[in-house]
């Protein structure tokens, strides 16, 4: 359902888009960095919207590989942990959190 709704919703942007464009087509001036020219204004919005698409693409893609990448070494570590022994079926190693050693015979500081 959830894709569902970011189909229509994306639609419905697409529709405004459209219709605001239509609606705007007036010719205007483009500054450029070396020149200037005239376009109609339906050009501009649609160059416009098309070029915050391919950007808003590229920032998801790179997202993407990202978490894809981090899923991978996830499953790897997942499944070394996996082929390891329990911990109980090692020997445990009693190790104080204060860093004193400790006698296991008899249960004291060894004083």
């Amino acid at each position: 359902m959830k894709g569902q709704w970011g189909l229509v919703v994306a639609l419905l942007f697409a529709l405004i888009i459209a219709v605001f464009s239509v609606v705007n087509v007036d010719p205007v001036q483009v500054n450029y960095v070396f020149g200037t020219s005239d376009w109609p204004l339906v050009l501009v919005i649609l160059g416009s919207v098309l070029m915050g698409a391919i950007l808003v693409l590229g920032f998801g893609m790179v997202k993407y590989y990202k978490m894809k990448r981090e899923l991978k070494k996830l499953q790897r570590e997942n499944e070394k942990l996996k082929s390891e022994p329990v911990a109980s079926e090692t020997k445990a190693v009693h190790t104080p959190l204060d860093g004193e050693a400790m006698d296991e015979g008899t249960g004291t500081d060894g004083e």
